[in-house]
C-alpha cells in the first residue's frame, strides 16, 4: 500500500510514521507513507495557501489552486483508489471502513485546516470524506495519522501475529474481552480459572461471553448494531 498525505504542516506527521507498527510496515516494504507540503505547490514569495472567504465571516479558507497543483502532480505517478478529505462533516470512521480501505493499493489524504477547503476541491477531486469523531481539531494531520494507523495494521504481514487484528474491538461489533498476564494472582485479585485451564473451546466461549457482556454494559449501541446484522443474516438465509 502507498499513502500520500497533503498537509500545510507535514512535520506534525513525522513522529507517528517513524515508530512502532507503521515504521515496521515500511521497513518490511508492506506500506509506504509520504507527506507533501502544500506550500511547495503555492506561488508567490509568501507561498500562500489560504485566503479570506467570499461573503465574509471569520477564519481563512484553503485555496483550490495549490491543492489542485499538488493532486495533479501526484496523479502523474500513480492512480489513486480513493482521494480522501479529512473533515468534521465527513463519514464517521469505523472498523468497517478501516477494513475496506486496507484492501486498497493507493490512497491520497488531504488534511483540512483553517475553516476548510474551497468547496470546488471537494467537488472536483475528493472521492471520500472522513471524520474521526464529532469534534474539531486544529487540522487534519492527527486524524490522517489515525486513519493510516488503523488501515495499515490490517495489512497481512504488518503485525507479528496476523490473528491479532481479527480479534480487535469492533471487528464483529463487539468490544474485546478482558485480558490478563502474569502473575496469576495480585493482591488477592485472581485471573479467571478458565483462562488457566488450557481448554481452548471453554476459553473461547468465556471470551465471547465476556465480550458480549462488556459491550452490553459499555456500548449498548454496538449491541443493537450486532443484533441488526444477525437479523439481516437470518432473513437472507430464510
Amino acid at each position: 500500500m502507498h499513502i500520500d498525505i497533503i498537509s500545510v504542516v507535514p512535520d506534525l506527521l513525522a513522529s507517528p510514521f517513524s515508530h512502532s507498527i507503521l515504521k515496521r510496515a515500511e521497513d518490511k516494504g508492506i506500506a509506504t507513507v509520504r507527506t507533501h507540503n502544500l506550500r511547495d505547490y503555492a506561488t508567490g514569495k509568501q507561498k500562500q495557501v489560504d485566503d479570506y472567504a467570499f461573503g465574509g465571516g471569520a477564519g481563512m479558507v484553503m485555496m483550490i489552486e495549490p491543492i489542485a497543483r499538488c493532486i495533479e502532480s501526484l496523479r502523474k505517478d500513480r492512480e489513486y483508489d480513493e482521494i480522501i478529505y479529512m473533515t468534521p462533516d465527513g463519514e464517521k470512521f469505523d472498523q468497517g471502513m478501516a477494513n475496506s480501505l486496507s484492501l486498497k493499493k493507493n490512497l491520497l489524504i488531504l488534511c483540512g485546516h483553517y475553516k476548510g477547503v474551497d468547496e470546488r476541491v471537494r467537488e472536483k477531486f475528493i472521492t471520500k470524506e472522513i471524520s474521526i469523531g464529532d469534534f474539531v481539531l486544529s487540522g487534519g494531520e492527527i486524524a490522517a495519522a489515525v486513519v493510516a494507523d488503523a488501515v495499515i495494521r490490517l495489512i497481512p504481514g504488518v503485525l507479528n501475529d496476523e490473528t491479532s487484528a481479527l480479534t480487535d474491538s469492533f471487528q464483529d461489533d463487539l468490544l474485546a474481552p478482558p485480558v490478563y498476564t502474569r502473575p496469576s494472582e495480585y493482591e488477592g485479585m485472581k485471573v479467571p480459572d478458565v483462562l488457566l485451564s488450557g481448554h481452548e473451546a471453554r476459553i473461547n466461549e468465556w471470551r465471547f461471553e465476556a465480550s458480549v457482556r462488556r459491550t452490553r454494559e459499555r456500548r449498548p449501541d454496538l449491541m443493537e448494531k450486532s443484533d441488526s446484522h444477525t437479523e439481516d443474516s437470518e432473513s437472507k438465509n430464510n
